[in-house]
């Protein structure tokens, strides 16, 4: 009774003030207290539901907000700059006017009253129509000059990378085939390495190695070659199977294939070139000796390793008149070989591939034949040379004579 008493007085204490007060104040602090409920009442609502046409500062949760809010805000930015910046039709240089059209969204945000209460989104069951990247962007310029407008093509200049050519010095090294030369550092190279060692570029061989429109008949100079066939039980020995002659400017005079005599066991004709059908209806072996013996004589007998040819032909040729491309010195010291092939001083001399394959022994004739008369001139001028020193060392030695021949005799 004593609290209820007290919660009386307090009241009527209340009461009393509240008469005591004027007019004025009562109702500013009604309108005070009524705005503090406002206030209050909207705070709550925007927590329970938060409005959806604020731009959050992270992307919401929910995947219906993600939808419904940051993607269309997305495409609205989007669709404002493009209306700034695009005009609103494009004239084409290989058609008529274009015009663009904009996509527009199937959702619609929610908007705040004016009392200050927000309303509630709707759930959307339809997915949201959102247009593409590709769609919304802005699509590339005309390269070429548009006449209506004016507007000039601007193009990015171009680099142009420069390639350096190789130079003499830049090519510092020797004894390197230029062919090679040529497949991997280029063609420039290997001119310069082909001016280096005074040779042409791949040359046709026939032609490198015939002299067109010469004298096809006997001349003093003749190149002979011989190709052989194995006999035995593993083909080992050697009998004659072709013979080729050539004149000095490379004509052939005589080439021939010889009958076997005995049993051939190996034709060889990865190297030989020789066939079955090739000497089965070959020429009588002693006919063909006595043809080369009549042509060999009186002249200078040019070939590669003479003495086999020789040797194989039961034949004799006077040494001073036999000129061997395998034993003279300045083509062995070019090769740097003491017994150097003729396909390596083709290559290396008269820059002319031979012997890639199947050997010809007209071929072959004309290959020495080319190389003799390339050095034909210092050649002989050095046999000359010899034979001058030959015939002075030939002369007898003569002994002073003594004056007194038994002055130094003592008995």
């Amino acid at each position: 009774m004593v609290v209820m008493s007290k919660a009386k007085e307090k009241k009527k204490h209340a009461a009393s003030e509240k008469q005591t007060q004027p007019a004025g104040k009562r109702t500013t602090v009604k309108k005070k207290n009524k705005f503090w409920k406002q206030s209050k009442l909207i705070q709550k609502a925007k927590v329970e539901n938060p409005p959806t046409n604020i731009l959050l500062t992270k992307p919401p949760k929910d995947g219906q907000l993600f939808s419904a809010n940051w993607k269309v805000l997305q495409e609205t930015l989007k669709s404002s700059q493009t209306k700034t910046n695009q005009p609103k039709t494009s004239k084409d240089h290989n058609g008529p006017l274009q015009e663009k059209k904009e996509k527009t969204s199937k959702n619609i945000l929610p908007s705040k009253t004016d009392s200050g209460k927000s309303v509630k989104h709707k759930t959307v069951d339809s997915p949201v129509n959102i247009p593409a990247a590709s769609e919304t962007k802005q699509p590339p310029a005309s390269k070429r000059k548009n006449k209506a407008n004016g507007i000039p093509n601007l193009k990015k200049p171009k680099l142009e990378v420069k390639e350096m050519k190789p130079t003499a010095e830049d090519i510092w090294f020797d004894d390197v085939d230029p062919d090679d030369l040529e497949a991997t550092v280029g063609q420039e190279a290997a001119d310069i390495m082909r001016k280096k060692m005074g040779v042409q570029k791949n040359p046709d061989t026939d032609a490198a190695l015939v002299k067109t429109k010469a004298f096809e008949g006997l001349t003093k100079a003749i190149a002979i070659d011989c190709e052989m066939v194995g006999v035995g039980p593993d083909g080992e020995e050697s009998i004659l199977a072709r013979v080729s002659i050539v004149n000095q400017f490379g004509k052939c005079l005589y080439d021939k294939y010889v009958k076997p005599t005995e049993e051939v066991t190996d034709y060889r004709t990865a190297f030989s070139g020789i066939r079955p059908k090739d000497i089965k209806d070959g020429e009588n072996i002693a006919t063909v000796r006595k043809e080369v013996s009549e042509i060999l004589k009186g002249r200078i007998l040019v070939g590669h390793a003479l003495h086999n040819d020789l040797k194989i032909l039961l034949l004799d040729h006077p040494k001073k008149k036999t000129r061997d491309t395998q034993k003279y010195k300045p083509f062995r010291k070019t090769v740097m070989s003491k017994c150097p092939a003729l396909r390596v001083l083709c290559q290396r001399i008269l820059n002319v591939k031979v012997q890639q394959g199947e050997h010809s022994s007209v071929q072959d004739a004309q290959a020495t034949m080319r190389l003799y008369t390339l050095v034909k001139k210092h050649w002989e001028a050095e046999i000359k040379n010899t034979k001058k020193t030959d015939k002075k060392s030939a002369r007898k030695l003569r002994l002073p004579k003594c004056k007194r021949p038994n002055a130094g005799l003592s008995f």
